[in-house]
């Protein structure tokens, strides 16, 4: 059953102003084309509020965002801002047809809908001269409440509060973590929604007085930075450690042969809970024995060893939602 999330009018006025000016600079001569279409509050945001809110233009595509028709809008129609997701970011630099730096006109470039892995915000920007603005928001919220910010990207984490929020990170049982340590997610501001339509549970469960729960697990350091570890229900004990999936996909992907990971938790022999992920390869690479075993030293080089896939699967695709997320849960089978 779909939720239908109830906003008032002014949610789209406030996102403008608390995000899209402050934090993107938007302005009457931006040229704004966003991937995520407008009935997803990020692209109602990116493409609707944000541009009329200044008077800048925007893009509008009706076809699917392949990485063949955003080369085409974005070479043609010259968009200085451009807003995507890690998967589809992922798949335009693997494609062979990327344009080169002097046919784009981008100056800002952003990431939501799942955290942004670090490899590939250090690519594009290799790539095109442009950072990738990682961030957080939801339909809940009306759009993103924690962001980097332009000259003070810090890829690996979702950047910092957006100024008129409020955040706060709980434990188990509902007290402040400390720097360092992982909790549960909770945010305040003038952009949360009524609730949800027709459904009171799950409204009183989401909406707690002027707070939101965001279902989303996340650390933040002593500077500000909040990182993302993953969905509540996504989240993954191993040896009786919380294991973020988000952490060791990053990791896979950061392999040269990867072009998509996916990690879910699944019981070994003893009923044990131990990470297994899901890999989409890049064209020219084939899946072999001897590549998982590379890909398991992958990823004990770059983190904690207990936190390696002990098995990994290749799939010609993972499943994801219309919105590029990917849907873990389909994968614990």
């Amino acid at each position: 059953m779909p939720k239908g999330t109830v906003h008032v009018q002014s949610t789209l006025a406030l996102t403008a102003e608390l995000y899209a000016r402050p934090i993107l600079g938007i302005r009457d001569s931006d040229v704004a084309f966003s991937a995520a279409k407008l009935f997803f509050a990020y692209g109602l945001g990116n493409a609707l509020a944000f541009p009329l809110a200044v008077g800048a233009t925007t893009v509008l595509m009706a076809e699917r965002p392949t990485p063949a028709a955003v080369f085409k809008r974005i070479t043609e129609r010259k968009p200085t801002i451009f807003y995507g997701v890690p998967t589809l970011y992922a798949a335009l630099l693997a494609d062979a047809n990327f344009p080169r730096q002097e046919q784009l006109a981008l100056r800002m470039c952003t990431s939501a809908g799942e955290a942004l892995p670090a490899d590939l915000g250090k690519r594009w920007k290799e790539r095109t001269g442009v950072d990738i603005l990682d961030g957080i928001g939801s339909t809940e919220m009306g759009h993103i409440f924690i962001s980097n910010r332009p000259g003070d990207v810090r890829y690996g984490t979702t950047g910092k509060l957006v100024p008129g929020y409020a955040l706060k990170v709980l434990d188990e049982a509902g007290q402040p973590v400390k720097p360092g340590e992982v909790g549960d997610l909770f945010i305040s501001g003038p952009t949360a929604a009524n609730g949800y339509w027709n459904q009171r549970e799950k409204s009183r469960t989401t909406f707690q007085g002027e707070w939101t729960r965001s279902g989303d697990k996340y650390s933040f350091d002593a500077a500000g930075y909040y990182t993302y570890a993953g969905r509540s229900d996504d989240m993954l004990k191993v040896s009786g450690i919380y294991v973020s999936p988000v952490e060791v996909e990053g990791a896979l992907i950061s392999h040269e042969a990867v072009l998509e990971a996916a990690v879910v938790g699944h019981e070994d022999d003893n009923q044990l809970t131990k990470p297994k992920a899901f890999v989409v390869l890049k064209p020219g690479h084939a899946a072999s024995d001897a590549l998982k075993s590379a890909l398991q030293q992958h990823v004990k080089d770059k983190l904690a060893p207990y936190k390696y896939p002990r098995w990994i699967e290749f799939l010609s695709e993972l499943p994801k939602t219309a919105t590029g997320k990917i849907q873990r849960f389909k994968l614990r089978g």
